[in-house]
């Protein structure tokens, strides 16, 4: 983000506005995270800022100070489309094109408010005003704090903005273990635990709050792991009988495919999630090193993400999307094995 970016920014929020911040359909730790440190920043800043979400994130974020506020767009739809519609301004976080939203992206793509993009993936459209998009930071939390410092606030930083904010950038690096994890990255992360972020308190309300029937249901994914070995690929999967019959929440799989990325020799993961309400197969797509599976995702899955993780959809049946995807693992073959 450029300095005349700031400058205009800093001008905009000088008096108060009617803000509203919105993360990505399906938040996960670091829409969550993000909406809510930047929300906080806000308020120090002079301004009550509205937190809404595209639909219901995972209750395992539901401590994160603040997040009692959060207007949850398809629950109250006329509530949220009006909110939006009052907006002067609207920070989109964690994503970089308007259908990424859900049912709001009706009412955004129509609001006249200035469109504020702080975002990590790839490829953004050009919907906003001024746009923050740098691909390779760890997450939008981490994109945040850069912000904050850039309006040269970094010394407010709070516990609430600590918690937030290291919340996300935990839950988006694989617990820092991720190649987008840098040493800036650590660096940010040692001054938001300075600033009040308990980090073993977070890593237990985050990790540490399954309901037996998550771990059941995990067990029936792992049960599903195929091992495709001269593709140093592994992928496993759910229906929605699986969902159901083991009392399935918004939030239960995530994390489900990094179990396959885990095993010994495995370039490429993948789950497959029957999800009958919305007629599709999710799909979560990890790899290691320069694979991207980004790239892949776009190509056949209509999705996409980052170099090392990314999702997409498919509207064939679960046994025919598995099909497709082994299909195509002998065209990138040769990425997998360099």
């Amino acid at each position: 983000m450029i300095l005349e970016d700031i400058q205009a920014i800093k001008a905009l929020l000088d008096s108060p506005k009617q803000i509203v911040i919105i993360p990505h359909v399906n938040p996960d730790g670091d829409a969550v995270g993000s909406i809510l440190g930047l929300a906080h920043y806000l308020k120090l800043k002079g301004q009550n800022p509205s937190v809404m979400v595209p639909n219901a994130f995972p209750e395992f974020l539901s401590w994160i100070p603040g997040a009692a506020d959060i207007v949850i767009f398809d629950e109250a739809i006329e509530k949220a489309s009006k909110i939006i519609q009052e907006a002067d301004l609207i920070f989109t976080l964690d994503f970089n094109a308007l259908h990424r939203t859900g049912e709001a992206e009706a009412a955004l793509t129509t609001s006249k408010a200035i469109k504020i993009m702080i975002d990590h993936h790839q490829a953004p459209d050009d919907y906003a005003t001024y746009m923050y998009s740098d691909v390779s930071m760890s997450s939008t939390c981490e994109m945040v704090y850069h912000f904050i410092d850039m309006m040269g606030d970094v010394k407010t930083v709070n516990s609430n903005i600590a918690t937030a904010l290291y919340t996300g950038i935990m839950t988006d690096t694989g617990s820092f273990r991720f190649a987008s994890t840098s040493n800036k990255t650590h660096k940010i992360v040692a001054h938001l635990i300075e600033a009040g972020a308990n980090n073993a308190q977070i890593h237990n309300n985050v990790f540490d709050a399954n309901d037996p029937s998550r771990l059941q249901l995990l067990g029936v994914a792992l049960n599903s792991l195929t091992i495709l070995k001269s593709y140093r690929t592994a992928f496993m999967y759910l229906s929605q009988k699986d969902l159901d019959d083991n009392d399935f929440k918004k939030g239960d799989t995530e994390g489900f495919v990094n179990y396959c990325l885990s095993l010994k020799g495995i370039v490429l993961a993948a789950i497959f999630i029957e999800n009958s309400a919305d007629n599709i197969i999710k799909i979560s797509l990890r790899s290691k090193g320069n694979f991207s599976v980004n790239e892949l995702s776009r190509a056949h899955f209509s999705g996409g993400g980052h170099t090392n993780a990314a999702g997409g959809r498919s509207s064939e049946t679960l046994q025919e999307t598995i099909t497709r995807f082994k299909n195509i693992l002998p065209q990138y073959n040769t990425l997998i094995n360099e």
